[in-house]
């Protein structure tokens, strides 16, 4: 049985700091283990990954059913519950950025014929707040909820070129980037110049780098205080995105990106 959760404890004590409840903490934790494509989970599996014991998973989960965050099915195995769609309802509408950025999304992916994704810093990963699908039947498999590493997509080197110094730094010198294909790159050094490159020209291309038939442009989108957390990418087939298409693509996604920014207040760049 794998070590179970343990909250460490800081001997330094943050005066200002509020203190984690850790049986609740470990309780919404485990709806984290649910992905899109791994959205039916049994008691052994929860366990697995949490490294916790059946018997505290089964309390943990009995609770999470009974307030309507779980739903269990007739296998005895887990899904999320519908209390979660109408937090997920709620906070969409209140997210100012996924409110302004909606209707803009749909005219550029109607404008261009791929799929536009909207991506957040999530830490030291990339998280995907919505998408719009365009006119191609080809579409790729990023779907709302799921995080991305940030040195193998567009969009995260987006957040990576013109977030903060510290996250690049942070990231790149890790012992190991994980290889997603044949096509993606990993030296450090390779990526810093990329990055280089990013903020000179105002946008980031990956092309078969998270999945080889995949290829994606992404642009910065900034707040009201000339900050970077977010980037707005167009994803599509890979034979889409010849060199000669590039510069329409990147046209019609700054335009966009421009128009968000502007709305969430940045000052004109």
């Amino acid at each position: 049985m794998p070590p179970a959760i343990v909250q460490k404890k800081d001997k330094k004590k943050n005066k200002t700091s509020v203190p984690i409840v850790d049986s609740l903490a470990t309780a919404l934790r485990i709806l984290d283990y649910f992905t899109i494509r791994e959205s039916e989970l049994s008691l052994r599996e929860l366990s697995e990954k949490s490294g916790l014991y059946k018997s505290r998973i089964h309390r943990l989960c009995g609770t999470l059913v009974a307030l309507g965050f779980l739903t269990r099915m007739p296998s005895s195995s887990y899904r999320l519950g519908p209390k979660l769609m109408t937090l997920g309802k709620i906070y969409e509408n209140s997210n100012t950025l996924v409110t302004i950025s909606r209707s803009i999304m749909k005219q550029l992916a109607d404008v261009t014929g791929e799929s536009v994704a909207l991506f957040q810093l999530d830490g030291e990963t990339s998280f995907c707040l919505a998408r719009e699908y365009g006119s191609s039947s080809l579409v790729f498999s990023i779907q709302e909820g799921d995080n991305m590493d940030l040195h193998a997509s567009a969009a995260g080197r987006i957040l990576l070129a013109f977030g903060p110094e510290e996250l690049s730094g942070k990231i790149l010198s890790r012992p190991t980037l994980e290889k997603f294909t044949s096509e993606t790159m990993t030296d450090p050094k390779n990526i810093e110049e990329q990055l280089s490159i990013i903020r000179k020209c105002g946008y980031a291309t990956n092309r078969g780098e998270r999945e080889l038939e995949v290829a994606a442009i992404a642009g910065p989108i900034f707040n009201h205080e000339s900050k970077v957390e977010s980037a707005l990418a167009i994803v599509g087939p890979v034979q889409r995105f010849s060199k000669n298409r590039e510069n329409e693509i990147v046209q019609n996604l700054l335009e966009a990106t421009g128009k968000i920014s502007e709305l969430l207040g940045a000052p004109r760049q």
